[in-house]
């Protein structure tokens, strides 16, 4: 591999840590995701019972104690721009015991890990079994993805264990790491904490497997009525019966399960916001005289008025407390205006309320009182808006079309649940290799930019076997070497697949772009082999590729994967965006937020700020992002019946028609 490796430079500090003593949340998701790389999850023993996929808090010590991630970057040389350099950095853990086991408690407090014997349990012990929780695999999915990470040995855990579908981050100051507290941010993460509709438990009892209920969990905070004697003058009372009511205690594990929060006392604080702004109100504590109770209180500007935001907030954290949905909470969550939406078991309507909105206009932000402060956070078109076939508008729609549709496959791509229900449109259309070809180059160009490994002295995987008197490499080397022989099988792979004459899954694409690759293929086997390129590739040719050469041929497949792309916006896309399926999910479907304007979704593999979020004019933004799990969308899509016959035919009807 012809490719220039700069020596490694060293340094060392300690790792940042807030004014409550935890790590920064990013250091924390990144050593644990790191620490889960370097283990062997198997399975456990203890109490008479087998934990699979688990680690011992011996090995996780162990692992803490020498923890070594190293991180490799492809790029053009400066000096010499057709040259492709690879800059390596290591990054090592040290820790002792005890500092290890301080750590994996905040693994537990940010809900990544949880005791196998005993999940309610909130410390992590001395002797203790541990597994992964759906957060946490969700957040390793998208470390791996991210950091181009060979995860193969983790590929049982992802298939039979529950993965978080969705995850709303919540965006932190960079000096001290607390969450950046703004109405849309508060908006955003309530509209999530309800879900689309009041999620009331169903009315006959059943018994759903621990994955279903999982899945029941994350549609929102599960509601429930209580009815309860409050007085009403002259000594008397009465029965009042109380709607979209919760425990407090729930409500704390709800956010530590599906959000960003780092731990109970975090979510408080969020709750705490909830009853701030006006969209929670406390029902009862009925707590004894001398049980006591952890409140959290926080402060805020209320822009006065009938606006309904106050100045303070508290949340009783407490086993007795219970909290309702306010009015106000049920415009914001926009329960109201949602046709047929789940309402609760004894209501005879579904419109709770016909009020106008006091403070929140329909992207859920002030409209004058909160202006100053919020100038800065500009509304997103919704994806909704994005979606429809009316987005364009009557008079720019010759001129905006193309760029609409362009956006909206990007939309599509990018999430999971919609771009394998695409597939299958296309798939049914007999051209499901354009976007299948489109994946797998975002794939290729992403390993090749970046690759890493994870290891530790207390556990390191064997090494291939070398012929004898042969040079033996550091494990970083060993790991490029590795990745570059990997980078050239899947170079081989998407050419024979859909470049090749030929090929199984041959694309049609412009005959001048399908000449100059050939044109360059014929160049490189010639210099490489001395003999002419005959239309194949074959693997052994390809084996002698370097980097450089690996670079061009992206290059080559980048532009391809253009008129690719432009093909599919231009023609697949309005006739999928008019099929009933697509019409349907988009309505009705309860893990696709459509509705939200305020709320940005990025794949498993997105950036860590995401675009629009970062800081303007040396001045911090907050903002809210979701991330979707790709592995848990296709587990889903897999678990769904699938279509057969009358659907398909249905489907190239709707295919003919449009």
């Amino acid at each position: 591999m012809q490719e220039d490796v700069p020596p490694q430079a060293s340094s060392s500090h300690m790792m940042k840590t807030t004014k409550r003593g935890r790590p920064f949340l990013k250091d924390t998701l990144d050593l644990f995701a790191t620490l889960i790389v370097s283990l062997q999850l198997t399975t456990h023993k203890q109490f008479f019972r087998s934990f699979p996929n688990s680690f011992s808090t011996d090995e996780a010590a162990a692992n803490l104690a020498s923890l070594k991630f190293s991180q490799s970057n492809r790029g053009p040389d400066p000096r010499e721009p057709s040259r492709v350099i690879t800059t390596t950095t290591t990054t090592t853990f040290s820790m002792t015991r005890d500092m290890a086991k301080a750590m994996s408690q905040h693994f537990m407090d940010a809900r990544l890990i949880e005791n196998a014997a005993d999940p309610s349990s909130n410390l992590f012990k001395d002797r203790g079994v541990y597994v992964l929780t759906p957060k946490g695999l969700h957040v390793l999915e998208r470390f791996i993805s991210r950091n181009g990470i060979n995860g193969d040995h983790l590929a049982h855990v992802f298939a039979t264990q529950p993965i978080c579908m969705k995850l709303l981050h919540l965006e932190r100051r960079s000096v001290d790491d607390e969450i950046i507290v703004s109405q849309s941010v508060i908006t955003a993460l309530f509209r999530r904490f309800v879900g689309r509709q009041a999620n009331y438990p169903p009315q006959t009892a059943q018994t759903l497997d621990p994955t279903a209920a999982y899945h029941e969990r994350a549609k929102g905070i599960q509601v429930m009525e209580m009815t309860d004697r409050q007085p009403s003058g002259m000594g008397k009372s009465q029965l009042v019966t109380q709607r979209h009511c919760f425990a407090a205690l729930a409500a704390l594990e709800w956010l530590c399960d599906f959000s960003s929060v780092v731990g109970r006392e975090e979510a408080a604080e969020m709750a705490a916001q909830f009853v701030r702004f006006g969209l929670i109100a406390l029902v009862s504590d009925k707590r004894k005289n001398n049980d006591s109770a952890i409140i959290f209180t926080v402060r805020g500007s209320a822009p006065g008025g009938n606006s309904p935001v106050s100045q303070t907030g508290e949340f009783r954290c407490t086993a007795k407390a219970l909290y309702r949905i306010t009015d106000e909470g049920v415009r914001t969550a926009r329960w109201d205006s949602r046709a047929g939406s789940k309402d609760s078991p004894t209501s005879s309507t579904a419109n709770l309320s016909t009020t106008e909105r006091s403070s929140f206009d329909k992207d859920g932000i002030t409209s004058k009182a909160l202006a100053s402060s919020d100038a800065k956070i500009h509304r997103r078109i919704s994806l909704a808006e994005k979606l429809n076939a009316a987005y364009t508008g009557d008079a720019a729609a010759d001129r905006r079309t193309k760029e609409s549709n362009t956006e909206r496959l990007q939309f599509v791509i990018d999430n999971p649940t919609l771009c394998n229900l695409f597939r299958e449109f296309l798939r049914d259309n007999f051209c499901e290799e354009n976007l299948a070809f489109w994946l797998e180059v975002q794939d290729f160009k992403r390993k090749f930019n970046i690759t890493s490994t994870a290891s530790s002295a207390a556990f390191q995987r064997p090494p291939p076997d070398r012929p004898t008197g042969s040079k033996v490499n550091t494990p970083g080397q060993q790991a490029m070497e590795q990745h570059h022989e990997s980078l050239i099988q899947q170079a081989y792979e998407i050419y024979t697949t859909y470049l090749a004459p030929s090929s199984q899954a041959e694309l049609n694409i412009d005959h001048g772009l399908r000449n100059e690759l050939s044109a360059y293929l014929s160049e490189v086997m010639q210099g490489l082999t001395g003999t002419p390129f005959q239309g194949r590739l074959e693997a052994d040719q390809l084996s002698s590729f370097n980097a450089t050469q690996l670079s061009m041929m992206i290059r080559l497949y980048e532009r391809i994967q253009t008129h690719v792309f432009r093909l599919m916006a231009t023609d697949s896309v309005p006739k999928f965006t008019k099929t009933p399926r697509f019409l349907t999910l988009r309505s009705q479907n309860d893990d696709l937020d459509f509705l939200d304007s305020d709320v940005q979704y990025l794949s498993s593999s997105g950036p860590t700020v995401p675009p629009g979020l970062e800081s303007r004019e040396g001045q911090e933004i907050g903002g809210a992002y979701v991330t979707v799990s790709q592995k848990g969308v296709v587990a889903a899509h897999e678990s769904r019946p699938r279509a057969v016959g009358g659907d398909r035919e249905a489907g190239r009807r709707a295919w003919n028609d449009s």
